[in-house]
């Protein structure tokens, strides 16, 4: 049989790593156009690096070009300058103003052709060259695992047909939002009524890609706020500031009279005082007073107390002690004191009255928009009374997650959906669900009206008519009501520096809130029916529609539609996150409001969940249970891909994952890390590349509140050979000793990438050692088994561990890995000296230990001299050297840093990789403010070496350009 030549891609030698990291890390800062403002969802790829991967994946690399025939090895220099310009091509491809440029995206779609028609070339002698290689048509694009779409949009907006599938509901819904509606209505004026004294819509004629569908999305929009204040606009009242206001507080002065438009209520959960004497009173559970900390504008809540009741106050200025810390008692968890006793209020206590139903709420202060920006007013008697009216006759079922990460709220009473909205929420919530499929009807009656034909085909089962787009519009609408959920609801937290409420999804989690910020959903402020529809349709306008999408619910296991398609997929993170659970809290909405529409996808009442490839030990009985279930199905569906992806083009995988999990003898591992490659390998891949790409929020709180990676780890795959041979421990050993010096080298130093920061660079190096293992058959150990993944993971990472420097810094590494910078025992420092070939007296005068009292700790680099010389210092070890280095860069900045290597050349590489070595132990010992130190050196290295070459070497002649 003809063998299909497949020359390799870019992404399998080289990427531009820099200008993809940045371009990613600036992308999450964005909100004005993203299309991840249509609908939230977890750990979505930054668009970045989605069209960076993909275009490397289908881009021939020139060192591997054709001509003549199918051969290797090209002329080093040209390939390097080809290479240079295909970099400059992603450079300007991943650059946020870039996303819609045609200009740029032309470049880039013609170099994609140009690689596809080469490699057809290659195979056009093929037997199944008409099936696989026709130069011109390009193969269609297929995410198995969608969720937030990334991929298969920036594949679209590449030029490829996209297709993409998922077995969660709500990313279905979304990534039909994204890549299946806007080009089935490309091109089509809006249909609704133009907005009375609406300057936009007749300023804005150009109805070209999807902006048509975006002016109607928003004018039906309008017309639903109208309604809503119509019929629920008396349950959102206005605040006037009295006279009684102004004499308790002067700063209203200026206000009086004036009626306000409430931004927000903020409120504090209650239960019954365990204090017999005042059982009749519900005190509030506050874990904080203070409403805003702006500086200037700080404002707070005081109670006062009135006998056997007590009223908020409010108060502005610095706020106090007692503010800060609410009604909270000392320690962690739900412990409170009573307001009006002082009695301890335990987490059981209030466990127990909501179990029982009788947790409250109490009106703490109503934020108000004033002149100037906020304003916080004391509670009145009438908002109160406004909000506990409102009687929903309906509310979302189906039970809050029990067992989740980060925290749950099931243990306070509020088990079911319904329990997350007050009242007046879920009458509002409602009412809009109602008012969008009202919406519905009047864009299909103007629809028709505006010369639309009627084909009674909806959207689900195809249709372009009148019908079909008006559920089009129907679905952004509905997303702006699933954003209200999110930002309307008794998990949300007042912001008291943005002075604005913040979305229930801080963490993936629905941990309990004590005290809770209540939108109006009729203001025009964050939280707001306006805000939600302006971001369901302003994304509209920079969707890809000039090349069709198609989105199918299926289960990535079984799926065909890979079959012959380039592949670039995002999967599920081992335990990470409960997909299925979390997006129930959307699943409820949008199955309201969309169910007519999508009735097959809707049919269910939750999200589907026994399927979901997530190791969730609740769901399977157990930890062990649930890493197999897990691997048996990755390894389904990573096979599935295996056999069905297109032959030509290796399938691009993330996968984000903290790098130690668990410490044991032989070393650090991730439970996650090895169950996925071990799928991956079982799958019948092999890796030829991993690429560590910038794709996570240092700020997000499961970032912070782990070791979590600041990346995604790219592995880039190709089916492994039929005939692959096995191969014993120690050949597989002797290969990694030959391969991955260079690689470490290439890494760090950039080669023909740019170079790997510290906080990657041990999960890079997994890339070519793994490309090594998993081109194997198997890898025998000494009894003939073969070796695992983790096995193989760990001979990986003791290469990266190896200590290769004078012996002064094998002293200190080994007791920094130990001890770091505390104290440790004489006698034991001595020991260990003389196993590393050195002494105590000898590390004394090199300037990096004190000795004293029967101790000996390292100096830190603040307390190295700052007149330190490297020229007189008849000792430097690496590790003073790059001590030095750090204390100069913190101290005095990256010109004396600079100034400094220029004075001792020869230490420049073994401190520089000294440093990662330092980075990668801080890091996995969890020590961040060390880890950092190194790290900011490393990302200063370049700066430096420029300063250094700008002095010139110290006592040498520099050579004169002439």
């Amino acid at each position: 049989m003809t063998t299909i030549k497949t020359p390799k891609k870019l992404i399998e030698v080289a990427l531009p790593l820099d200008a993809i990291n940045v371009a990613a890390a600036r992308e999450k800062s964005i909100r004005h156009g993203h299309p991840s403002t249509l609908h939230l969802w977890w750990a979505r790829r930054p668009l970045a690096a989605a069209r960076a991967v993909i275009f490397a994946q289908m881009v021939n690399d020139p060192g591997y070009q054709q001509g003549g025939g199918f051969k290797y090895g090209v002329n080093k220099e040209k390939a390097e300058i080809e290479r240079e310009r295909l970099f400059k091509i992603i450079e300007d491809l991943v650059l946020w103003e870039n996303t819609s440029n045609e200009e740029v995206l032309a470049r880039a779609r013609a170099e994609i052709v140009r690689s596809w028609r080469e490699t057809c070339d290659l195979n056009k002698a093929h037997p199944q060259a008409a099936e696989l290689f026709n130069p011109d048509k390009l193969p269609g694009f297929h995410d198995p695992f969608a969720g937030g779409g990334a991929l298969p949009l920036e594949a679209q907006r590449l030029g490829l047909e996209s297709c993409a599938s998922d077995l969660n509901p709500v990313a279905v819904t979304i990534n039909k939002a994204m890549i299946e509606i806007p080009p089935k209505f490309a091109g089509r004026a809006p249909v609704g009524p133009r907005l009375a004294g609406d300057k936009q819509g007749k300023l804005s004629e150009d109805w070209s890609g999807a902006r048509g569908l975006a002016e109607d999305v928003r004018r039906y929009g309008a017309w639903m706020r109208e309604q809503a204040q119509q019929r629920i606009g008396n349950l959102y009242p206005q605040i006037e500031v009295t006279a009684e206001m102004v004499a308790e507080r002067t700063d209203l002065k200026p206000l009086l009279g004036q009626k306000l438009t409430v931004i927000a209520w903020l409120w504090a959960r209650t239960v019954r005082s365990p204090n017999p004497a005042f059982s009749h009173a519900e005190v509030p559970l506050a874990s904080t007073f203070v409403l805003s900390s702006k500086e200037g504008k700080e404002a707070y809540v005081e109670p006062v107390v009135e006998g056997d009741s007590y009223r908020f106050t409010m108060r502005v200025g610095t706020p106090t002690v007692e503010a800060e810390n609410g009604t909270k008692a000392p320690g962690r968890g739900a412990n409170f004191r009573c307001v009006l006793s002082g009695v301890p209020i335990s987490g059981d206590y209030i466990k127990a009255e909501g179990q029982a139903g009788r947790m409250g709420a109490r009106l703490m202060a109503i934020v108000a928009e004033g002149v100037r920006g906020r304003v916080y007013i004391a509670p009145t008697t009438h908002h109160e009374s406004v909000a506990r009216e409102a009687q929903s006759q309906w509310k979302p079922s189906g039970e809050v997650p029990a067992r989740m990460t980060g925290g749950t709220c099931v243990p306070y009473g509020l088990r079911e959906w319904g329990d997350l909205f007050t009242s007046r929420q879920l009458t509002a919530l409602t009412t809009f669900c109602d008012l969008v499929q009202e919406a519905i009807q009047r864009c299909a009656q103007d629809a028709r009206t505006a010369g639309i034909a009627e084909d009674d085909i909806g959207l689900d089962a195809g249709g372009t008519g009148a019908k079909a787009y008006a559920e089009a519009v129907g679905v952004y609408l509905a997303f702006a009501i699933d954003r209200l959920a999110m930002t309307g609801n008794n998990l949300v937290r007042w912001n008291g520096v943005g002075e604005k409420a913040q979305h229930s999804f801080g963490r993936q989690a629905f941990p309990m809130l004590w005290d809770f910020a209540e939108p109006n959903f009729l203001a025009d402020a964050t939280g707001s029916l306006s805000a939600g529809i302006f971001y369901s349709y302003d994304p509209l306008p920079l969707l890809p529609t000039e090349t069709s999408g198609v989105v199918k619910q299926l289960d990535a296991q079984s799926q065909t539609i890979s079959s012959g398609k380039v592949v670039s997929t995002d999967p599920p993170y081992y335990n990470n996150i409960a997909y299925a659970d979390l997006s129930d809290f959307f699943y409820v909405w949008l199955r309201k409001s969309l169910r007519p529409i999508f009735p097959g996808l809707y049919a269910t009442l939750a999200v589907p969940k026994a399927e979901e490839l997530v190791a969730t030990p609740y769901r399977h009985g157990g930890k062990a249970e649930a890493e197999l279930f897990f691997l048996d199905g990755m390894t389904a569906a990573m096979h599935n891909l295996a056999e069905q992806a297109h032959p030509a083009f290796p399938v691009t995988i993330y996968y984000a994952f903290k790098q130690s999990e668990t410490k044991d003898d032989a070393g650090t591992s991730s439970t996650g890390w090895e169950t996925f490659l071990q799928a991956v390998l079982d799958a019948g891949f092999a890796i030829t590349g991993t690429w560590p790409v910038r794709t996570e929020m240092k700020t997000r709180q499961v970032a912070m509140d782990s070791n979590a990676l600041a990346s995604s780890i790219v592995l880039v795959c190709r089916k492994r050979l039929a005939d692959a041979p096995m191969v014993s421990r120690r050949e597989f050993q002797r290969e990694l000793n030959a391969a991955l010096p260079e690689a470490l080298l290439d890494m760090t130093r950039g080669g023909v990438n740019s170079p790997v920061a510290p906080v990657d660079l041990s999960q890079a190096i997994i890339g070519p050692g793994m490309a090594i293992f998993s081109q194997y058959a198997a890898v025998l150990e000494a009894d003939g088994t073969p070796m695992g993944v983790k096995t193989a993971l760990q001979l990986i990472n003791r290469f990266f561990a190896e200590d290769d420097f004078d012996h002064d810094t094998q002293f200190c590494l080994h007791w920094f890995e130990g001890t770091g910078w505390a104290s440790g025992k004489f006698g034991e420092a001595d020991v260990l000296a003389r196993a590393k070939g050195t002494s105590v007296g000898g590390l004394v005068d090199g300037g990096v230990v004190e000795s004293s009292g029967g101790n000996l700790r390292l100096l830190k680099w603040a307390e190295l001299p700052r007149d330190w010389s490297p020229e007189t210092d008849n000792r430097v070890s690496v590790w003073e050297a790059l001590h030095h280095l750090i204390r100069a860069l913190n101290q005095d900045g990256e010109s004396v840093a600079g100034a400094l290597l220029a004075r001792m050349p020869a230490q420049a590489e073994p401190s520089r990789a000294l440093a990662y070595r330092l980075y990668t132990l801080c890091e996995r010992t969890g020590w961040a403010e060390e880890a950092r130190a190194y790290n900011e050196l490393v990302t200063a290295w370049s700066g430096i070496e420029q300063a250094s070459a700008d002095v010139g070497i110290v006592g040498s002649q520099t050579q004169l350009d002439i």
